[in-house]
Parts: C-alpha cells; sequence; structure tokens
C-alpha cells in the first residue's frame, strides 16, 4: 500500500464526492456490519429460480449406491464408516446448510477488508474533509464487509446449481460429519456424460463419503483450514493509491461503478510475502485432503467399469474452474492448480502401496504429522522417512508427543 497524505494528489472535492457516493452506494443494514441475512435470502432467491423436488427415483438411485459404495469404501481406508444417513438437499437446502460454512470462511476476510477500508480513508484524507470523515468513520468501517457478504450471496447462490455433493467445495458443509448430495446436480452432470448412471453414482458417493470420513475422524482438520484462512486475512491492506485514481476518474451518472470496483476486488493492495505464504500453506492443505480422496475413491472403486472415464471426467471438471476453485478465488484470490492436486493423489497413493493404507491413513492424526509442499513433489523422501520410525506403534507414540501425553 502507498501512503499518502493526499491519495492520487486529487482535488479534495473529487475524493468527497467519491466518498458520498460510496456511503450511498452501500446496501441496507452496512451500518452496522456484515448482513448475513441479507446475503442468505439473496444465495435463496438465487437457488431457487431452478430448484426442482427430489424424486423417489432419485431417492432410491443414490440410496442403493451409498450402500454400494461403504462396503468398497471399506477396502480402501482404515477411517470408520459414518454413523448418519446422507441428507439429500434441493439447491434451496444446499444455500441454507452451507451457509454456515462460508460465512466462517468469509468472517475473518470481510472484518479485515472492513478495518482496511476504513483504516486508509482515516489516514489519507485531506484535512478539509475531516468532518465527512468523522460521520463515515462506522459505516466505512462496516463496508468493505457489508459487500463482501453482498456478493457472497450471490456467489453461493449461483454455485448451488453446481456443486454435487457436500464436500464438492473441498470442505464439509455440515460440523457434524454426514454425506450429503445435491440429485438435481447429480443428474445434470450425469447427461452430460456418456456413463450408466449407477456407475457414475457409486462413483460419487464413494468419493463424498471417503471425504466425510475423513474429516470426522480429522476433527481439527476444518478448523485448521479456517485458522489458515483467518492468518492470511489478517494482512489484507487497501491501495490508497487505486482509490485516488478512483475517486479522480469517479463519474457521478454512474454511480454503480462505485460497487462494481469493490465487489470485483480493485481496491485491495498486493498480496504480503506473509500472505504468499499463508495462501501457499492453504493450497497445500487442500490439495492434500482432495488428493487423498482421489486415491482412497480410486482404490475404491478399480472394479467399477468406468472407473477411469469418470475419474477423468471430474479432473476435466476440477481444471474447468470448478465449484472449489471457484468459491475459493473469489474469496481470497487462491488458485488451486489441478497439478498440484494429482501430485497429492499419487503421493497418498504411493504411501499406501508402499506402506500399507494404516499408515497413510494415520497421518491425518495430527496436523504436524501431515506431509509437507515438499512431501507432494518427492513422495519418495517421505516414504523412507516414514519407514525409519521405529516399530508398529511408532506414529501412535509420535501423536501422543504431539499431544503431551
Amino acid at each position: 500500500m502507498t501512503d499518502s497524505s493526499n491519495p492520487g494528489g486529487i482535488n479534495p472535492e473529487d475524493l468527497a464526492a467519491f466518498l458520498r457516493q460510496f456511503m450511498s452506494s452501500l446496501p441496507a443494514g452496512a451500518e452496522s456490519g456484515v448482513n448475513w441475512t441479507l446475503a442468505l435470502k439473496q444465495a435463496r432467491e438465487i437457488a431457487g429460480k431452478d430448484s426442482i423436488s427430489i424424486s423417489d427415483q432419485s431417492r432410491k438411485q443414490i440410496g442403493d449406491a451409498v450402500s454400494i459404495g461403504s462396503l468398497w469404501l471399506n477396502q480402501a481406508t482404515v477411517i470408520a464408516e459414518l454413523t448418519i444417513e446422507p441428507k439429500l438437499l434441493s439447491r434451496e437446502v444446499w444455500v441454507a446448510d452451507a451457509m454456515a460454512l462460508y460465512q466462517s470462511l468469509a468472517t475473518p476476510v470481510a472484518t479485515r477488508m472492513g478495518d482496511a477500508l476504513s483504516a486508509n480513508f482515516s489516514q489519507n484524507i485531506p484535512p478539509e474533509l475531516a468532518a465527512l470523515m468523522g460521520t463515515a468513520s462506522q459505516a466505512l468501517k462496516s463496508a468493505g464487509s457489508a459487500l463482501f457478504a453482498m456478493q457472497l450471496g450471490q456467489a453461493l447462490g449461483k454455485l448451488s446449481s453446481e456443486v454435487l455433493s457436500g464436500g464438492d467445495i473441498g470442505l464439509p458443509i455440515f460440523q457434524e460429519q454426514r454425506a450429503a448430495f445435491v440429485p438435481q446436480n447429480l443428474a445434470a452432470f450425469a447427461a452430460s456424460l456418456d456413463v450408466e448412471i449407477g456407475q457414475l453414482y457409486i462413483y460419487l458417493a464413494v468419493r463424498e463419503m471417503a471425504h466425510a470420513r475423513l474429516f470426522k475422524q480429522s476433527k481439527w482438520l476444518r478448523e485448521h483450514v479456517v485458522s489458515q484462512i483467518a492468518k492470511y486475512a489478517s494482512e489484507i491492506t487497501i491501495d490508497g493509491e487505486r482509490i485516488g485514481e478512483l475517486a479522480e476518474g469517479f463519474d457521478p451518472n454512474n454511480p454503480d461503478d462505485v460497487r462494481r470496483i469493490i465487489d470485483s476486488g480493485a481496491l485491495i493492495a498486493e498480496r504480503t510475502e506473509d500472505q504468499e505464504r499463508a495462501l501457499a500453506q492453504i493450497e497445500t492443505t487442500l490439495a492434500l485432503i482432495e488428493g487423498w480422496v482421489d486415491a482412497v475413491t480410486s482404490e475404491a472403486t478399480k472394479l467399477l467399469p468406468k472407473s477411469a472415464a469418470i475419474s477423468e471426467a471430474m479432473r476435466r471438471r476440477r481444471a474447468t474452474s470448478g465449484p472449489a476453485e471457484q468459491t475459493f478465488q473469489a474469496l481470497l484470490g487462491l488458485e488451486i492448480r489441478p497439478r498440484k492436486l494429482r501430485e497429492a493423489a499419487h503421493m497418498w497413493q504411493a504411501v499406501g502401496n508402499e506402506l500399507g493404507i494404516e499408515k497413510r491413513d494415520g497421518l491425518w492424526g495430527h496436523p504436524d504429522l501431515l506431509p509437507s509442499a515438499t512431501d507432494i513433489s518427492n513422495p519418495q523422501s517421505l516414504i523412507e522417512r516414514l519407514k525409519s520410525s521405529s516399530g508398529p506403534d511408532s506414529l501412535d507414540d509420535e501423536i501422543n508427543k504431539l499431544l503431551g501425553n
């Protein structure tokens, strides 16, 4: 961020006009902070436009796939079965159930955006506008977070037509882990592939249950990712020069430009080195999660005739900015590279083949046991390190040491 006593060196009257229009562009309720109720309302309205009810046929197809998939998954992982029945979601219900997760992900970012926006204006406002700033201070502090919530509501509504399951975005939408499916979107995805629908549903059921099992066992994992995102958010700053440029070119006849600019993230300064490191940690964790799910699903569905074709279709879906990529990119500017996910899946497969699935799955026992980005790139080094562990109970011993037992 560039510090300046007068952002962009512009006329104070131009900045005052921009500031007043900025204030008037805020949604109702902005003065009280993030309006999550309005965000949820927006998301549900978008989701409900083309939403259809769940048919009995879909319930049976998914139920049969879950029954078969559970048995196959038991052979591919030592992580225990789920104890709660899967939940079938309409698009509107998915939005309602997913909002709590997105709120926990977005709140640190939204709050920091609001604080950074208020601080930037307070520090850089010309003296002649101090009175205006004094009356606007609290609303400015809420502005970034309020608009962020509005943007999130729109993104969630659009995402509801794409997600296939509860874990499709990379993190589970439920605190109490259970599998979940969006039958309307499953059917649309099946229609786009030349694959028998029963096989597709089994494959996707295995994926979803593997994901839910992982988070059920590693109860720390969900909060681990959320805390990494909060660490990233703590470094968000606003670009003072950019504010000056926007105010200088501001056209009072196009007031919607203000909201569009804020929604686009154009006011956020370039990432700091700490943010780059935080984003790298988030990317690694998400790659480890998705890579493990890929590896376990591949093993569990190896007898499924179309498993390879379905797996390739899922990779193509991911490579063309799937739901997880779009969501995290909108929230954080975080791009999850498919290459890293494939490397992570290869690493988990190699560890399982060399050391067995029990030792592989045991690495999820504590965050300090998780493989690093270097391990993803060089799985053989990880395997050799794990082989050097002494005795069959060494992993349990390491976990106990980490927990101070």
